[in-house]
């Protein structure tokens, strides 16, 4: 029986899809549930799986095609069975150990390579290369997208090095000054395209402090192995500052509040993103209920998302909605910065490098952790005011985490 693979039901706010890659070809033979294409919207990477067991019969859209909810991707024979491959095409090639079809890549028998990140499958499949051949960098030994470049840079710069000595004579060498143009992706198009709408809409205004992150050290270091040990998640500094805002955000409300035409939204619950940089661009997954999770919920939910946004794995439902957004460009080194709103919300938490420095505490000069901390917020509804009272109330809470356990 002939069954049709469509495109899966998109959400309201998803319009259409581009068709990544296609990881089978007519004729292949595929298990049921086995992910057949890569569909990429401006938020996540859908993968495709086979309704039923059987033979790839025909491909109806191509690589870099735009598609719509339930529109056929393909036909599968179900049941059918793989026609054995012609003599000429039986020839075997021993690539890194592992045993591939000629004329078929490497990187479809490589070991793992069905575990690969669909960005990272693309690049393996696009230069040919061997899975199973590049040391993996990531969580449970997964290769990143930074490990292929890296395990190719040796040969990339190897035919440099070639072209470079050997020029063409008469003819000058080239001094570097080519160019490459590719298309943004849709999730980099659909972050352009919120920060100039963030820029174009709201009354965007920053304030600045700092805290001082002794007490935290201090907590972090008392009891960092109890509690990876009772909780399976490392004691970071997020959960900290995730239960900061949340307690500001009690006191402050119009913080945590939107902008919905005349009207302010008040958001009776507290649904906090958590800004994660990935290969295809910025991505923030929410922590539903933040005033409900533990310190332990909050460290493993952020690991898992973490995990997710990289591999592309991630859900819409995991990164719709929220009422908040904290944002950490310290652990790229950044000392100070002023975060961009992520619309429709009306404030954005900045934090920033840990840097000793020194300051007056009680009347004497010390060496102490500080970070600057910024507070981005949607100056037509949020005062000055509020703004700085709210940052004040979270860096009281960071530098006295007593207060986050009694809720003072």
């Amino acid at each position: 029986m002939t069954i049709e693979v469509r495109v899966p039901q998109l959400p309201e706010s998803v319009a259409d899809a581009t068709l990544v890659a296609w990881h089978k070809k007519p004729g292949d033979a595929v298990n049921r549930d086995e992910n057949l294409v890569d569909l990429e919207t401006d938020k996540v990477v859908l993968e495709v799986p086979a309704p039923a067991a059987g033979v790839i019969r025909e491909l109806k859209v191509q690589n870099g095609a735009t598609v719509t909810s339930g529109q056929v991707l393909a036909l599968l024979e179900e049941g059918a069975v793989a026609a054995a491959p012609a003599p000429a095409a039986a020839a075997k090639a021993d690539v890194g150990g592992k045993v591939a079809q000629k004329g078929e890549p490497a990187a479809t028998k490589a070991a793992g390579s069905d575990k690969l990140a669909p960005s990272v499958r693309r690049l393996v499949e696009e230069h040919k290369l061997d899975a199973g051949a590049i040391p993996g960098s990531g969580r449970d030994g997964r290769i990143t997208k930074g490990d292929v470049l890296a395990h190719m840079a040796p040969t990339t710069t190897s035919a440099a090095t070639a072209t470079t000595a050997a020029p063409v004579a008469g003819v000058a060498p080239s001094a570097g000054r080519s160019e490459r143009r590719v298309p943004m992706t849709r999730l980099r198009a659909r972050v352009a395209e919120r920060l100039v709408q963030a820029q174009s809409t709201a009354a965007m205004l920053t304030t600045f402090n700092e805290v001082d992150l002794k007490a935290v050290n201090e907590l972090r270091a008392r009891y960092k192995e109890r509690f990876e040990k009772e909780h399976g998640a490392r004691l970071g500094f997020m959960s900290f500052f995730v239960k900061a805002c949340v307690e500001a955000l009690r006191k402050f409300p119009i913080v945590n509040a939107s902008v919905d035409g005349t009207d302010i939204i008040y958001h009776e619950y507290y649904d906090v993103g958590v800004a994660v940089s990935t290969d295809r661009g910025l991505v923030v997954p929410v922590l539903r209920d933040a005033d409900a999770l533990s310190f332990g919920e909050i460290e493993k939910s952020i690991v898992t998302y973490a995990t997710k946004a990289r591999e592309g794995s991630l859900s819409l439902d995991e990164i719709t909605g929220g009422t908040f957004t904290i944002t950490n460009g310290g652990v790229f080194g950044s000392l100070l910065s002023t975060p961009i709103l992520n619309m429709p919300q009306s404030a954005i938490l900045g934090m920033h490098k840990i840097q000793e420095r020194p300051v007056v505490v009680n009347g004497e000069v010390v060496v102490r952790p500080m970070m600057y901390l910024a507070l981005s917020y949607d100056h037509r509804i949020i005062d000055g005011r509020d703004s700085v009272q709210f940052l004040v109330a979270v860096k009281e809470a960071l530098e006295d985490p007593a207060r986050l356990l009694l809720q003072i």
